[in-house]
């Protein structure tokens, strides 16, 4: 079965600040990650071809990522990063190099949980669906409102929410991230990527069991047609080995039908993403 992995990044300190990288607890990945670092865990998975995702507010950033694209047989294309607020964005889109399919923005970092209906924003995520690429969703619960308001608006635009919109998994509630996803699962333009999980359990002492209620709430509200596999290499090294999560994934899936696993693992993002070969 083919398999692509859906989310992953790269990045090195070193170019360019990462300040997200300076709490304590991030040691670990505070250093830089390259392609050929991951070339060897993603293939031991069986992953023959991935999607690059965007990590800073940074438009040099993505140039270099549609770049790297370019030069590696192993990424099928790029999320990346544009200023959707930009009165020029559509240009700024038009005139990026061949291989972005996507387009991101940490509205987890966003102190206005309704960022994502601002009129100026509205206008920017239109301007993505223009140029035929999805948008990914990189949300806390509690923006899931905004979410579904900004889904419902623009239905010609490819929704992607990013790691199930980061549930409390370490804790083990549902609720009311439960019934928020539901909402804007029930939106046809919206699609979910597994990945992100073992970073929002217990990096110490995760188990399966721990992800499966959340990895379930998903897979039952979207449909494995909209569901895809995510790493969210290198950062799932805080708590696990991209194996562990890789095979995590096909534990979650276990119960599934080989056409809704090819679907989870490959499919979706091929479609959502319009991914070439």
């Amino acid at each position: 079965m083919m398999r692509i992995d859906a989310h992953h990044h790269v990045w090195d300190p070193s170019a360019r600040p990462h300040t997200w990288l300076d709490p304590d607890e991030m040691a670990p990945v505070r250093r830089a990650f390259t392609l050929d670092q991951l070339a060897g865990p993603a293939a031991a998975a069986g992953v023959t071809r991935t999607v690059l995702v965007q990590v800073l507010p940074d438009l040099a950033e993505t140039r270099e990522f549609l770049a790297l694209a370019a030069a590696s047989d192993l990424v099928a294309g790029v999320v990346g990063w544009v200023d959707l607020t930009a009165p020029d964005v559509a240009d700024t889109l038009a005139a990026l190099p061949a291989g972005l399919v996507g387009v991101r923005h940490g509205v987890q970092d966003e102190p206005d949980p309704a960022w994502l209906t601002r009129p100026d924003v509205r206008r920017g995520l239109a301007a993505v669906a223009s140029a035929g690429l999805a948008y990914d969703l990189l949300t806390l619960p509690h923006q899931l409102p905004a979410a579904i308001e900004a889904a419902a608006a623009l239905p010609e635009l490819t929704f992607v929410l990013d790691h199930l919109s980061k549930p409390p998994i370490a804790s083990g509630e549902l609720e009311p991230w439960r019934g928020l996803v539901r909402r804007l699962a029930a939106l046809p333009n919206v699609h979910c990527k597994l990945s992100g999980l073992v970073t929002e359990a217990d990096w110490g002492s995760w188990r399966v069991a721990d992800l499966r209620p959340y990895a379930e709430v998903v897979l039952e509200a979207f449909g494995p047609e909209r569901v895809m596999f995510g790493s969210d290499w290198p950062v799932c090294l805080l708590a696990a080995e991209y194996e562990q999560v890789a095979g995590a994934a096909d534990e979650l899936c276990s119960g599934l039908s080989d056409d809704e696993r090819a679907m989870v693992f490959a499919g979706t993002a091929r479609r959502a993403y319009r991914l070439e070969g």
